[in-house]
């Protein structure tokens, strides 16, 4: 693996498929009475957000305490950043303090990128979203559920996603997460179509590994996991639909809809979910729907992030037989 995690674009399978498979051992920790691994004892994680997060945030927050790390929490509200100190400032400080991991989140596309090669920070550089360009560990914790569900915890150690068929719906155009989701797929060898109104479709998406579709009705029968997306009213600066109902009638997924998708397939959404919207309360509820399993994954998929750029190459073997002696 390289030094740093900017883009899922970065990863080669090996890299993917080593994370999903060390990925796995961490979730067994989450299986234990008492959830901790000594691996980043002594190591200092920050967490440095400029942007508002929930699950994200939370994640890599359990993700490195599990692993025993000592965490900082950066908030640009309440900083120096409120007062106009720049990235620059910022990163030299955490340098200054002996930092020994960087999760950043922040606005500005290109940012986590910056703070990587800049040269301001000597320390591993995770992208926990930048703007609208990437978000790598939520690539990589859907296709570790994808994996466990569509493939086997154990079945799948190993294996990559060559041959599933994934449908990403909704506002692709402001959405890191399918930018991600459609490069890490590519590299795991599943086929990805894209299904938006074309006012939510990246100029440029030609060139992208994947297809393309208008007819959300037309695609879910041959789908195998399909990824409902939040529209973003936040970075919309227009209107690129009529109304929420005709949104919700041609891309929401109710129901009727769910039940033409093969009896496999997996409903998946990153969150937040504005039920009624893209997804009805019908099918977040339902037994199809990972959300709250991705959250999760996301835990065990961080811990593998952090162990690996922190840790070690391996994956990390766990063998409950020994510990207990």
């Amino acid at each position: 693996m390289k030094r740093h995690l900017i883009s899922a674009a970065d990863l080669t399978r090996d890299d993917a498929v080593l994370i999903l498979d060390t990925a796995e051992e961490m979730a067994r920790v989450a299986d234990r009475p008492i959830k901790k691994l000594p691996t980043l004892r002594g190591r200092t994680v920050c967490n440095l957000f400029f942007e508002d997060s929930t699950r994200t945030r939370i994640s890599f927050e359990a993700a490195e305490k599990r692993l025993s790390a000592d965490v900082i929490n950066f908030a640009a509200k309440g900083s120096s950043v409120s007062k106009g100190e720049s990235l620059k400032d910022t990163a030299q400080t955490l340098e200054a303090m002996g930092v020994d991991a960087v999760v950043i989140r922040h606005g500005a596309s290109g940012a986590p990128y910056r703070l990587a090669n800049s040269g301001w920070i000597d320390a591993p550089v995770i992208n926990a979203g930048d703007g609208t360009h990437q978000h790598p560990t939520q690539a990589l914790l859907d296709a570790f559920t994808m994996r466990r569900r569509l493939i086997g915890p154990d079945a799948g150690i190993g294996q990559d996603l060559s041959g599933k068929r994934i449908t990403i719906v909704g506002d692709v155009l402001h959405s890191r997460v399918a930018r991600s989701n459609v490069d890490l797929l590519h590299t795991l060898g599943a086929e990805v179509t894209l299904v938006a109104p074309p006012t939510l479709v990246p100029v440029g998406v030609e060139t992208w590994p994947c297809e393309v579709s208008y007819d959300l009705d037309g695609v879910l029968p041959k789908s195998d996991a399909v990824m409902m997306l939040r529209v973003q009213r936040e970075r919309m600066n227009a209107a690129f639909f009529p109304t929420e109902r005709e949104y919700s009638r041609r891309y929401g997924l109710d129901g009727d809809r769910m039940a033409r998708m093969p009896g496999h397939a997996l409903v998946m959404h990153p969150g937040p979910m504005v039920r009624g919207m893209e997804i009805t309360a019908e099918v977040a509820d339902s037994g199809r729907c990972t959300a709250v399993e991705q959250v999760t994954n996301g835990v065990s998929i961080r811990m593998a992030v952090l162990y690996l750029l922190l840790g070690g190459n391996e994956p990390a073997v766990t063998n409950p037989r020994t510990e207990e002696k």
